[in-house]
């Protein structure tokens, strides 16, 4: 009988990420500093440890991973490839559907990829304290769970409107020991200013990175640590590719299109890196890459590709990247996540030269989606991987019709179970569809830096 899980021993967890910079047509556009000059690297270290810093401005292909990291990663590592056969069956399409299942990591979703190597380079810098943002969540419960693994305090802004709606991934950060604070909080001047502008303010990523931004830069004791957008954090998640890769070779299959959820880029890159290489090199030349984005957060789709901030105060530097401006709110009828202003700078460009696709999908399509997913295949998926899930969906039913049978294949970053919450809202009808206005994203577009 045929395996519907394709799962590698231990000792094939990768001993290296792979750092997509090395196969681009063009290097990356330096981040600037507010006098539009590139940023020194002395100047990020005020809040990062040099070997992530020599990790955000490598080009080297290979960057090997510690063997301290590779023990924790294997606390669930190598993550398992699945056929979703009983999904394909529903749907009744030909197509083969395949998904990396990244929630069987103790925080639930694929973001201790990155937060494991973070703490680890942290500690090894004799830092033991950490400030972080998080949105939904699962950034925050990982960083928490690496910082307890490595002795390092950890204190969360988590966006408020998540906040309020996820007690129980609050719960969780603190049951690792971290201390989690509503954002936008009192405690930084980033918040208190938001908070005179607007009491009742939602809050948002960028405003949320702000706040620890400023309190890493204020205190000597204490780095910064970020879940998505910049490159250090996509290269620690190119293990999931890596991993499939191995696991496809094993299934004697290959994707023909692959989709990750994206917001900051972290799980697309992770999923869609390493496979980027094989079409770099001239194989897999028609292998289509799709980071697949919600329409009321559509910075790819709908966003400028411009230098933007990655928070609303303007603390962190200046990065070419498709955005909605660093003073975009989303807005609080969004319950799945990916909330971010903008898309990593390597996505974007990645984009922007025609090597990637990006759509958007609508946010009751994403749960109708989800739902259809764990009914036929038992897991019920986070928000977030929904968005890939429903472009998964759409393509096979495509494939119904044309009667193509091609291999899908999908980064299912985390399951839903802190997310219940959202599911509750979706099954009694009070989520509704909502697509950003483009007067909206003109207005927050409109507060572009100037760059010469």
């Amino acid at each position: 009988m045929e395996s519907l899980r394709i799962v590698l021993d231990a000792s094939e967890i990768p001993t290296h990420w792979y750092n997509v910079v090395a196969d681009m047509p063009n290097a990356p556009l330096p981040p600037l500093g507010p006098d539009g000059q590139p940023v020194a690297v002395e100047q990020m270290a005020a809040i990062f440890p040099m070997n992530i810093l020599e990790q955000e401005m490598s080009a080297e292909r290979w960057i090997p991973i510690p063997q301290e990291v590779r023990e924790i990663y294997r606390l669930w590592r190598p993550s398992p490839l699945c056929r979703a056969r009983r999904l394909e069956e529903a749907l009744g399409t030909p197509a083969r559907i395949y998904y990396k299942n990244e929630g069987v990591s103790p925080a639930g979703s694929h973001k201790p990829n990155s937060a494991v190597p973070q703490a680890f380079y942290n500690r090894q810098a004799g830092v033991r304290r950490l400030t972080t943002e998080t949105g939904a969540g699962q950034w925050g419960s990982s960083i928490a769970f690496a910082g307890q693994m490595f002795g390092i305090d950890v204190r969360v802004y988590m966006v408020k409107v998540s906040y309020d709606q996820k007690p129980f991934r609050r719960s969780m950060m603190q049951t690792w020991g971290a201390e989690v604070l509503a954002s936008p909080s009192a405690i930084t001047q980033t918040g208190r200013d938001a908070l005179a502008r607007d009491p009742h303010s939602n809050g948002s990523l960028g405003l949320a990175i702000s706040e620890a931004v400023e309190e890493a830069a204020g205190r000597a004791d204490t780095n910064y640590a970020l879940g998505s957008v910049l490159n250090h954090v996509l290269l620690h998640q190119t293990i999931i590719g890596l991993e499939a890769k191995k696991q496809f070779e094993k299934a004697g299959d290959w994707p023909d299109m692959i989709f990750g959820p994206c917001g900051g880029g972290s799980s697309f890159g992770g999923i869609a890196f390493p496979f980027l290489a094989d079409k770099a090199a001239g194989n897999s030349p028609n292998l289509r890459l799709v980071a697949v984005e919600p329409t009321s957060c559509p910075s790819l789709t709908k966003g400028a590709y411009a230098y933007d901030f990655g928070d609303s105060s303007g603390f962190t530097p200046l990065m070419k990247m498709y955005t909605l401006g660093h003073d975009f709110m989303p807005p609080g009828i969004h319950a799945g996540g990916l909330r971010y202003h903008g898309a990593s700078q390597l996505v974007s460009q990645l984009y922007h030269e025609g090597l990637i696709e990006a759509l958007a999908v609508p946010q009751l399509g994403t749960f109708e989606a989800g739902v259809m997913f764990a009914r036929a295949e038992g897991i019920i998926p986070a928000p977030e991987s929904n968005h890939a899930i429903r472009a998964t969906i759409d393509e096979a039913l495509r494939c119904k019709e044309s009667g193509e049978a091609k291999t899908l294949f999908f980064n299912l970053t985390g399951h839903g179970h802190f997310d219940m919450a959202s599911y509750d809202r979706y099954l009694a009808g009070q989520l509704e569809n909502y697509e950003y206005p483009a007067e909206a994203i003109a207005a927050s577009l409109a507060h572009l830096p100037q760059v010469g």
